[in-house]
Protein backbone atom coordinates (compact mmCIF):
# COMPACT_ATOMS: atom_id res chain seq x y z
CA UNK A 1 0.00 0.00 0.00
CA UNK A 2 1.36 3.49 -0.89
CA UNK A 3 2.35 5.57 1.87
CA UNK A 4 1.63 9.69 2.78
CA UNK A 5 5.29 9.98 2.16
CA UNK A 6 5.96 8.02 -1.39
CA UNK A 7 5.86 10.45 -4.39
CA UNK A 8 5.04 8.89 -7.37
CA UNK A 9 8.16 9.32 -9.33
CA UNK A 10 6.61 8.53 -12.59
CA UNK A 11 3.45 11.02 -12.45
CA UNK A 12 5.63 13.90 -10.75
CA UNK A 13 8.18 13.47 -14.66
CA UNK A 14 4.57 12.90 -16.28
CA UNK A 15 4.59 15.76 -19.04
CA UNK A 16 1.75 16.82 -21.04
CA UNK A 17 1.86 18.61 -24.28
CA UNK A 18 -0.47 21.40 -25.49
CA UNK A 19 -0.85 20.66 -29.01
CA UNK A 20 -4.03 23.34 -29.82
CA UNK A 21 -5.77 25.89 -28.18
CA UNK A 22 -8.93 27.49 -29.19
CA UNK A 23 -12.06 28.97 -28.41
CA UNK A 24 -15.13 27.57 -28.91
CA UNK A 25 -18.41 29.92 -28.82
CA UNK A 26 -22.00 28.80 -29.63
CA UNK A 27 -23.19 27.68 -33.13
CA UNK A 28 -25.30 29.93 -33.31
CA UNK A 29 -25.32 33.98 -32.81
CA UNK A 30 -26.57 34.72 -29.23
CA UNK A 31 -28.07 38.38 -28.58
CA UNK A 32 -25.50 40.12 -25.98
CA UNK A 33 -27.25 40.13 -22.61
CA UNK A 34 -26.79 40.72 -18.92
CA UNK A 35 -27.53 37.33 -16.56
CA UNK A 36 -27.67 38.51 -13.17
CA UNK A 37 -26.51 36.13 -10.35
CA UNK A 38 -29.27 35.06 -7.78
CA UNK A 39 -29.01 35.28 -4.11
CA UNK A 40 -27.30 32.16 -3.57
CA UNK A 41 -24.80 32.55 -6.14
CA UNK A 42 -23.36 35.61 -5.11
CA UNK A 43 -22.77 33.63 -1.50
CA UNK A 44 -19.87 31.30 -3.53
CA UNK A 45 -16.42 33.24 -3.37
CA UNK A 46 -14.21 33.34 -6.93
CA UNK A 47 -13.40 29.68 -6.69
CA UNK A 48 -13.27 27.11 -9.64
CA UNK A 49 -14.18 23.48 -9.26
CA UNK A 50 -12.87 20.51 -11.81
CA UNK A 51 -13.51 17.58 -13.07
CA UNK A 52 -12.26 15.02 -15.30
CA UNK A 53 -13.58 11.58 -17.22
CA UNK A 54 -11.02 8.92 -17.95
CA UNK A 55 -11.76 6.84 -21.08
CA UNK A 56 -9.54 3.63 -22.63
CA UNK A 57 -12.09 3.65 -25.91
CA UNK A 58 -11.97 5.90 -28.33
CA UNK A 59 -11.65 6.16 -32.46
CA UNK A 60 -8.53 5.87 -33.66
CA UNK A 61 -7.92 9.24 -35.34
CA UNK A 62 -7.34 11.98 -33.22
CA UNK A 63 -9.25 14.24 -35.20
CA UNK A 64 -12.01 12.63 -34.80
CA UNK A 65 -12.48 12.89 -31.23
CA UNK A 66 -11.58 16.80 -31.43
CA UNK A 67 -14.07 17.15 -34.14
CA UNK A 68 -16.72 15.05 -32.15
CA UNK A 69 -16.21 17.26 -28.58
CA UNK A 70 -15.63 20.50 -30.57
CA UNK A 71 -18.73 20.53 -32.39
CA UNK A 72 -21.09 19.14 -29.51
CA UNK A 73 -19.50 21.58 -27.29
CA UNK A 74 -20.46 24.75 -29.67
CA UNK A 75 -24.49 23.09 -30.00
CA UNK A 76 -24.16 23.05 -26.66
CA UNK A 77 -23.70 26.06 -25.11
CA UNK A 78 -25.96 27.66 -27.53
CA UNK A 79 -28.51 26.22 -24.67
CA UNK A 80 -25.86 26.36 -21.74
CA UNK A 81 -24.82 30.12 -22.72
CA UNK A 82 -23.55 31.02 -19.52
CA UNK A 83 -21.04 29.03 -19.75
CA UNK A 84 -19.72 30.93 -22.30
CA UNK A 85 -20.00 34.46 -20.96
CA UNK A 86 -17.76 36.23 -18.46
CA UNK A 87 -17.88 37.23 -15.14
CA UNK A 88 -18.17 41.28 -14.73
CA UNK A 89 -17.78 43.70 -12.01
CA UNK A 90 -21.67 45.89 -11.92
CA UNK A 91 -21.68 48.86 -10.55
CA UNK A 92 -23.14 48.12 -6.78
CA UNK A 93 -19.92 46.17 -6.90
CA UNK A 94 -21.34 42.84 -7.57
CA UNK A 95 -20.56 39.98 -10.10
CA UNK A 96 -23.15 39.55 -12.84
CA UNK A 97 -22.91 37.27 -15.91
CA UNK A 98 -22.23 39.24 -19.27
CA UNK A 99 -23.56 36.80 -21.74
CA UNK A 100 -21.16 37.40 -25.03
CA UNK A 101 -20.72 34.09 -26.39
CA UNK A 102 -17.06 34.86 -25.94
CA UNK A 103 -17.02 31.29 -25.96
CA UNK A 104 -15.00 28.58 -24.16
CA UNK A 105 -11.14 27.93 -23.73
CA UNK A 106 -10.38 24.38 -25.59
CA UNK A 107 -6.86 22.80 -25.24
CA UNK A 108 -5.62 19.79 -26.77
CA UNK A 109 -3.09 17.74 -25.02
CA UNK A 110 -0.91 14.77 -25.28
CA UNK A 111 0.80 12.31 -22.81
CA UNK A 112 3.20 9.92 -22.76
CA UNK A 113 1.70 7.68 -20.79
CA UNK A 114 -0.92 4.87 -20.38
CA UNK A 115 -4.22 5.20 -18.58
CA UNK A 116 -3.61 2.74 -16.22
CA UNK A 117 -0.90 4.12 -15.45
CA UNK A 118 -1.82 6.77 -14.20
CA UNK A 119 -2.17 7.42 -9.92
CA UNK A 120 -5.56 7.95 -9.58
CA UNK A 121 -4.94 7.83 -5.33
CA UNK A 122 -2.20 11.17 -5.82
CA UNK A 123 -4.00 13.35 -8.22
CA UNK A 124 -1.90 16.35 -6.81
CA UNK A 125 0.84 14.43 -8.87
CA UNK A 126 -1.37 12.82 -11.99
CA UNK A 127 -4.21 15.41 -11.99
CA UNK A 128 -3.29 18.87 -10.54
CA UNK A 129 -1.85 21.29 -13.64
CA UNK A 130 -1.77 18.59 -15.99
CA UNK A 131 -5.19 17.10 -16.73
CA UNK A 132 -7.68 19.21 -15.69
CA UNK A 133 -6.81 23.12 -17.39
CA UNK A 134 -6.51 26.19 -15.35
CA UNK A 135 -9.58 28.63 -16.16
CA UNK A 136 -7.70 31.84 -17.26
CA UNK A 137 -10.68 32.99 -19.50
CA UNK A 138 -14.29 32.99 -19.24
CA UNK A 139 -16.21 30.58 -16.49
CA UNK A 140 -15.29 27.30 -18.41
CA UNK A 141 -11.91 25.68 -19.29
CA UNK A 142 -11.88 22.00 -21.74
CA UNK A 143 -8.90 19.85 -21.84
CA UNK A 144 -8.90 16.95 -24.03
CA UNK A 145 -5.67 14.90 -23.57
CA UNK A 146 -4.54 11.43 -25.73
CA UNK A 147 -2.81 9.14 -24.04
CA UNK A 148 -0.90 6.02 -25.45
CA UNK A 149 -3.17 3.42 -26.52
CA UNK A 150 -6.24 5.08 -27.12
CA UNK A 151 -6.15 6.34 -23.30
CA UNK A 152 -8.23 9.80 -23.09
CA UNK A 153 -8.69 12.50 -20.57
CA UNK A 154 -11.61 14.67 -20.62
CA UNK A 155 -11.37 17.18 -18.26
CA UNK A 156 -13.43 20.71 -17.24
CA UNK A 157 -13.22 23.74 -14.82
CA UNK A 158 -15.70 25.86 -14.13
CA UNK A 159 -16.17 29.00 -11.85
CA UNK A 160 -18.26 27.45 -8.88
CA UNK A 161 -20.54 31.11 -8.82
CA UNK A 162 -21.63 30.12 -11.93
CA UNK A 163 -22.96 26.61 -11.41
CA UNK A 164 -23.25 24.12 -8.67
CA UNK A 165 -21.98 20.40 -9.18
CA UNK A 166 -25.91 19.40 -9.83
CA UNK A 167 -26.13 22.85 -13.00
CA UNK A 168 -23.00 21.57 -14.42
CA UNK A 169 -23.77 17.58 -14.32
CA UNK A 170 -26.96 18.92 -16.51
CA UNK A 171 -24.33 20.19 -18.72
CA UNK A 172 -22.19 18.03 -18.86
CA UNK A 173 -24.70 15.03 -19.75
CA UNK A 174 -26.52 17.45 -22.22
CA UNK A 175 -23.23 17.78 -24.61
CA UNK A 176 -22.36 14.27 -24.21
CA UNK A 177 -25.79 13.57 -25.64
CA UNK A 178 -25.01 16.15 -28.47
CA UNK A 179 -21.54 14.03 -29.36
CA UNK A 180 -22.81 10.61 -29.94
CA UNK A 181 -22.93 9.94 -33.40
CA UNK A 182 -25.53 7.93 -33.59
CA UNK A 183 -27.92 10.20 -32.15
CA UNK A 184 -31.38 10.79 -34.11
CA UNK A 185 -32.61 14.40 -34.34
CA UNK A 186 -36.11 12.18 -33.41
CA UNK A 187 -34.19 11.27 -30.05
CA UNK A 188 -35.39 12.95 -27.05
CA UNK A 189 -32.83 15.83 -25.35
CA UNK A 190 -32.03 16.09 -21.58
CA UNK A 191 -33.55 18.88 -19.62
CA UNK A 192 -32.52 22.27 -21.02
CA UNK A 193 -31.62 24.22 -18.11
CA UNK A 194 -33.59 27.16 -16.33
CA UNK A 195 -32.51 30.21 -15.74
CA UNK A 196 -35.13 31.64 -14.17
CA UNK A 197 -33.93 33.88 -11.38
CA UNK A 198 -36.93 34.95 -10.27
CA UNK A 199 -37.66 31.23 -8.41
CA UNK A 200 -35.36 32.04 -5.85
CA UNK A 201 -36.43 36.19 -5.15
CA UNK A 202 -36.34 37.56 -1.90
CA UNK A 203 -39.78 37.79 -0.15
CA UNK A 204 -41.15 41.29 0.77
CA UNK A 205 -40.43 42.06 3.23
CA UNK A 206 -37.35 40.16 4.06
CA UNK A 207 -37.93 37.46 7.11
CA UNK A 208 -34.82 35.46 8.26
CA UNK A 209 -34.61 32.77 10.49
CA UNK A 210 -32.17 33.12 13.35
CA UNK A 211 -30.21 29.94 12.24
CA UNK A 212 -28.86 31.84 9.16
CA UNK A 213 -26.66 34.37 11.68
CA UNK A 214 -25.12 31.00 12.74
CA UNK A 215 -23.88 29.48 9.71
CA UNK A 216 -23.55 32.69 7.52
CA UNK A 217 -21.34 35.59 8.18
CA UNK A 218 -20.75 39.24 6.06
CA UNK A 219 -17.40 39.65 4.56
CA UNK A 220 -17.30 42.47 6.70
CA UNK A 221 -17.51 41.04 10.06
CA UNK A 222 -14.77 39.11 9.69
CA UNK A 223 -11.03 40.35 10.89
CA UNK A 224 -8.07 40.45 8.45
CA UNK A 225 -6.57 37.06 8.06
CA UNK A 226 -3.97 35.84 10.30
CA UNK A 227 -0.21 36.45 9.43
CA UNK A 228 1.98 33.12 8.18
CA UNK A 229 4.97 32.95 9.74
CA UNK A 230 7.71 30.29 8.65
CA UNK A 231 6.85 26.61 9.38
CA UNK A 232 3.44 28.14 10.25
CA UNK A 233 2.24 25.46 6.87
CA UNK A 234 3.93 22.01 8.20
CA UNK A 235 0.07 20.95 8.04
CA UNK A 236 -0.55 21.85 4.38
CA UNK A 237 -3.90 20.02 2.60
CA UNK A 238 -2.69 17.31 0.11
CA UNK A 239 -5.58 15.49 -2.26
CA UNK A 240 -6.34 11.99 -2.14
CA UNK A 241 -8.59 9.14 -3.62
CA UNK A 242 -9.90 6.36 -1.70
CA UNK A 243 -12.25 3.41 -2.34
CA UNK A 244 -14.67 2.14 0.68
CA UNK A 245 -16.17 -0.87 0.33
CA UNK A 246 -20.14 -1.18 0.81
CA UNK A 247 -19.23 -4.02 3.82
CA UNK A 248 -17.44 -1.10 5.49
CA UNK A 249 -20.63 1.53 4.88
CA UNK A 250 -22.73 -1.10 6.07
CA UNK A 251 -20.61 -1.66 9.59
CA UNK A 252 -20.18 2.07 9.68
CA UNK A 253 -23.88 2.92 9.66
CA UNK A 254 -24.75 -0.46 11.89
CA UNK A 255 -22.34 1.60 13.98
CA UNK A 256 -24.13 4.91 14.27
CA UNK A 257 -27.58 3.52 14.41
CA UNK A 258 -26.45 1.43 17.28
CA UNK A 259 -28.29 3.45 19.75
CA UNK A 260 -30.68 5.45 17.05
CA UNK A 261 -34.11 6.47 19.38
CA UNK A 262 -37.30 4.31 18.26
CA UNK A 263 -40.32 6.60 17.92
CA UNK A 264 -44.12 5.75 17.35
CA UNK A 265 -42.71 2.22 16.51
CA UNK A 266 -40.13 3.23 13.86
CA UNK A 267 -36.31 3.12 14.12
CA UNK A 268 -34.45 6.70 13.00
CA UNK A 269 -31.97 4.58 10.71
CA UNK A 270 -29.25 7.37 9.92
CA UNK A 271 -28.36 7.55 6.46
CA UNK A 272 -25.24 6.35 5.27
CA UNK A 273 -24.01 10.09 4.41
CA UNK A 274 -24.60 11.08 7.97
CA UNK A 275 -23.03 7.60 9.25
CA UNK A 276 -19.82 8.48 6.94
CA UNK A 277 -20.07 12.05 8.25
CA UNK A 278 -19.47 10.78 11.30
CA UNK A 279 -17.07 8.78 11.32
CA UNK A 280 -15.09 11.41 9.53
CA UNK A 281 -15.69 13.96 11.66
CA UNK A 282 -14.23 11.45 14.32
CA UNK A 283 -10.98 10.85 12.45
CA UNK A 284 -11.00 14.76 11.62
CA UNK A 285 -10.82 15.31 15.72
CA UNK A 286 -8.45 12.69 16.31
CA UNK A 287 -6.13 14.55 13.98
CA UNK A 288 -5.89 17.31 16.20
CA UNK A 289 -2.83 17.55 18.56
CA UNK A 290 -4.45 20.03 21.01
CA UNK A 291 -8.05 17.90 22.55
CA UNK A 292 -9.60 21.44 23.95
CA UNK A 293 -9.80 23.51 20.48
CA UNK A 294 -13.02 22.88 18.21
CA UNK A 295 -13.13 20.47 15.09
CA UNK A 296 -15.85 21.95 12.51
CA UNK A 297 -17.79 19.36 9.66
CA UNK A 298 -20.09 21.23 7.14
CA UNK A 299 -22.20 19.25 4.74
CA UNK A 300 -23.40 20.38 0.96
CA UNK A 301 -27.05 20.54 0.93
CA UNK A 302 -28.86 20.84 -2.32
CA UNK A 303 -31.65 22.99 -2.02
CA UNK A 304 -33.71 21.83 -5.20
CA UNK A 305 -36.13 19.28 -3.79
CA UNK A 306 -36.77 21.57 -0.40
CA UNK A 307 -39.13 23.42 -1.81
CA UNK A 308 -43.11 23.15 -2.13
CA UNK A 309 -43.72 20.77 -5.20
CA UNK A 310 -44.87 23.17 -8.17
CA UNK A 311 -41.34 24.64 -7.83
CA UNK A 312 -39.59 22.00 -6.94
CA UNK A 313 -40.47 20.50 -10.17
CA UNK A 314 -38.78 23.89 -11.59
CA UNK A 315 -35.73 23.99 -9.89
CA UNK A 316 -35.41 21.22 -10.77
CA UNK A 317 -33.73 21.72 -14.22
CA UNK A 318 -32.70 25.53 -12.67
CA UNK A 319 -29.31 26.07 -13.78
CA UNK A 320 -27.11 28.31 -10.96
CA UNK A 321 -26.26 27.59 -7.39
CA UNK A 322 -29.28 26.51 -5.16
CA UNK A 323 -26.93 24.93 -2.03
CA UNK A 324 -26.68 25.44 1.67
CA UNK A 325 -23.77 24.67 4.07
CA UNK A 326 -24.91 23.89 7.61
CA UNK A 327 -22.04 22.70 9.81
CA UNK A 328 -21.75 21.50 13.35
CA UNK A 329 -18.85 22.89 16.12
CA UNK A 330 -17.86 20.37 19.06
CA UNK A 331 -14.88 20.11 20.64
CA UNK A 332 -12.29 17.24 19.81
CA UNK A 333 -12.26 16.01 23.32
CA UNK A 334 -16.54 15.26 22.87
CA UNK A 335 -15.82 13.71 19.31
CA UNK A 336 -12.75 11.62 20.17
CA UNK A 337 -14.75 10.01 23.72
CA UNK A 338 -18.50 10.10 22.60
CA UNK A 339 -19.79 6.86 20.45
CA UNK A 340 -20.49 7.12 16.67
CA UNK A 341 -24.25 7.08 17.03
CA UNK A 342 -23.92 10.05 19.17
CA UNK A 343 -21.93 11.81 16.85
CA UNK A 344 -24.21 10.61 14.27
CA UNK A 345 -26.74 12.41 15.98
CA UNK A 346 -24.58 15.31 15.90
CA UNK A 347 -24.69 15.32 12.64
CA UNK A 348 -28.25 14.57 11.54
CA UNK A 349 -29.27 17.72 14.09
CA UNK A 350 -27.63 20.10 12.70
CA UNK A 351 -28.17 19.08 8.85
CA UNK A 352 -31.98 18.61 9.39
CA UNK A 353 -31.84 22.07 10.00
CA UNK A 354 -30.95 23.18 6.24
CA UNK A 355 -33.82 20.73 4.52
CA UNK A 356 -36.31 22.67 4.72
CA UNK A 357 -37.83 25.54 2.78
CA UNK A 358 -38.21 27.67 5.44
CA UNK A 359 -34.14 27.66 5.32
CA UNK A 360 -33.09 28.19 1.68
CA UNK A 361 -35.71 31.50 1.97
CA UNK A 362 -34.14 32.52 4.83
CA UNK A 363 -31.09 32.55 3.51
CA UNK A 364 -32.16 34.20 0.17
CA UNK A 365 -33.16 36.88 2.11
CA UNK A 366 -30.45 37.22 4.35
CA UNK A 367 -27.99 37.82 1.31
CA UNK A 368 -30.60 40.30 0.52
CA UNK A 369 -30.21 42.00 3.66
CA UNK A 370 -26.54 42.32 3.39
CA UNK A 371 -26.24 43.30 -0.40
CA UNK A 372 -24.02 44.52 -2.13
CA UNK A 373 -22.06 43.37 0.49
CA UNK A 374 -20.77 39.42 0.20
CA UNK A 375 -21.05 36.94 2.47
CA UNK A 376 -19.77 33.39 2.99
CA UNK A 377 -20.41 30.24 5.21
CA UNK A 378 -18.81 30.23 8.65
CA UNK A 379 -17.51 26.78 7.89
CA UNK A 380 -15.16 28.51 5.47
CA UNK A 381 -13.54 31.28 7.96
CA UNK A 382 -11.06 29.30 9.26
CA UNK A 383 -9.72 30.51 12.89
CA UNK A 384 -12.76 32.94 13.72
CA UNK A 385 -15.58 31.99 12.22
CA UNK A 386 -16.84 35.44 12.44
CA UNK A 387 -18.19 35.11 16.26
CA UNK A 388 -17.07 37.93 18.48
CA UNK A 389 -14.91 36.68 20.82
CA UNK A 390 -14.65 33.63 20.06
CA UNK A 391 -12.05 31.42 18.65
CA UNK A 392 -12.47 28.27 15.62
CA UNK A 393 -8.62 27.62 15.61
CA UNK A 394 -9.53 23.44 15.08
CA UNK A 395 -9.46 21.34 12.24
CA UNK A 396 -12.68 21.85 9.50
CA UNK A 397 -13.71 19.80 7.01
CA UNK A 398 -16.54 20.20 4.52
CA UNK A 399 -18.49 17.30 2.64
CA UNK A 400 -20.07 17.38 -0.84
CA UNK A 401 -22.09 14.35 -1.91
CA UNK A 402 -22.14 13.21 -5.64
CA UNK A 403 -23.93 9.96 -5.63
CA UNK A 404 -26.54 11.53 -7.83
CA UNK A 405 -23.56 11.94 -10.11
CA UNK A 406 -23.51 8.75 -12.40
CA UNK A 407 -20.38 8.67 -15.16
CA UNK A 408 -22.20 6.35 -17.54
CA UNK A 409 -24.34 9.33 -19.22
CA UNK A 410 -20.83 11.46 -20.06
CA UNK A 411 -20.83 8.93 -23.35
CA UNK A 412 -19.35 10.74 -26.19
CA UNK A 413 -19.57 8.22 -28.47
CA UNK A 414 -16.53 5.75 -27.65
CA UNK A 415 -18.15 4.47 -24.68
CA UNK A 416 -18.93 5.15 -20.99
CA UNK A 417 -15.84 6.56 -18.85
CA UNK A 418 -13.49 4.04 -16.51
CA UNK A 419 -13.18 6.53 -14.25
CA UNK A 420 -14.56 10.03 -13.04
CA UNK A 421 -13.86 11.99 -10.16
CA UNK A 422 -14.50 15.93 -9.12
CA UNK A 423 -10.60 17.69 -8.50
CA UNK A 424 -11.59 20.33 -5.99
CA UNK A 425 -8.40 21.75 -4.41
CA UNK A 426 -9.85 24.86 -3.56
CA UNK A 427 -7.25 26.42 -1.28
CA UNK A 428 -8.87 27.18 1.39
CA UNK A 429 -8.57 26.26 5.06
CA UNK A 430 -11.33 23.78 5.17
CA UNK A 431 -10.46 20.02 3.71
CA UNK A 432 -12.96 19.04 1.20
CA UNK A 433 -14.27 15.59 0.53
CA UNK A 434 -16.68 14.17 -1.87
CA UNK A 435 -18.08 10.83 -2.00
CA UNK A 436 -19.14 9.24 -4.80
CA UNK A 437 -20.88 5.96 -6.49
CA UNK A 438 -17.94 3.58 -7.51
CA UNK A 439 -17.92 2.67 -11.06
CA UNK A 440 -17.91 -0.62 -10.31
CA UNK A 441 -22.22 -0.45 -9.04
CA UNK A 442 -21.50 -2.73 -6.45
CA UNK A 443 -22.46 -0.43 -3.80
CA UNK A 444 -18.86 0.57 -3.16
CA UNK A 445 -18.14 4.64 -2.70
CA UNK A 446 -14.71 6.17 -4.37
CA UNK A 447 -14.33 9.24 -1.86
CA UNK A 448 -12.40 12.25 -3.33
CA UNK A 449 -10.31 13.90 -0.30
CA UNK A 450 -8.50 17.28 -0.16
CA UNK A 451 -7.75 17.50 3.28
CA UNK A 452 -4.77 18.39 6.48
CA UNK A 453 -1.92 16.04 5.80
CA UNK A 454 -2.21 15.17 9.28
CA UNK A 455 -5.41 13.59 9.01
CA UNK A 456 -4.29 11.28 5.95
CA UNK A 457 -1.90 10.29 8.36
CA UNK A 458 -4.51 9.62 11.10
CA UNK A 459 -6.61 7.91 8.40
CA UNK A 460 -4.10 5.58 6.73
CA UNK A 461 -2.85 4.79 10.08
CA UNK A 462 -6.05 3.47 12.09
CA UNK A 463 -8.59 3.59 9.30
CA UNK A 464 -6.69 1.65 6.47
CA UNK A 465 -9.15 -1.17 6.59
CA UNK A 466 -11.85 1.60 5.40
CA UNK A 467 -9.80 3.99 3.33
CA UNK A 468 -8.33 2.00 0.53
CA UNK A 469 -6.08 3.87 -1.86
CA UNK A 470 -8.01 3.56 -5.08
CA UNK A 471 -6.17 1.66 -8.17
CA UNK A 472 -6.83 0.21 -11.68
CA UNK A 473 -6.69 -3.25 -9.75
CA UNK A 474 -9.52 -2.35 -7.69
CA UNK A 475 -11.21 -1.06 -10.82
CA UNK A 476 -10.32 -4.20 -12.60
CA UNK A 477 -9.07 -2.81 -15.47
CA UNK A 478 -12.26 -3.80 -16.66
CA UNK A 479 -12.54 -1.98 -20.04
CA UNK A 480 -9.12 -1.67 -20.24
Amino acid sequence: MSSIGEASRKEKNLKVTVTKQEVVAAMSPLEKHWLPLSNLDLLLPPIDVGVFFCYDKRPTATSVVVGALRKSLSEALIYFYPFAGELVVNLAGEPELLCNNRGVDFVEAVADVDLKSLDLYNPDDSIEGKLVPSKKHGVLAVQATFLNRGGLVVGCTFDHRIADAYSANMFLVYWAHLAQPTRLKSDPLPSQPCFQRSLLSPRRPCCIHPSIHNMYVPFSNLPPPKETTPGSESDPLITRIYYITADQLDHIQSLANSNAVINDGVKKKRTKLVSFCAFLWKMVAASAKDKRVIARMGIVVDGRKRFSKEKASLLSSYFGNVISIPYGRKTVAELTEKSLSWVADEVHEFLEAATTEEHFLSLIDWVEAHRPGAGLARIYCGGHGGREGEEDDGPAIVVSSGQRFVEAKVDFGWGRPVFRSYHFPWGGDAGYVMPMPSPAENGDWVVYMHVRKELLKKIECEAANVFKPLTWDYLNLRYI
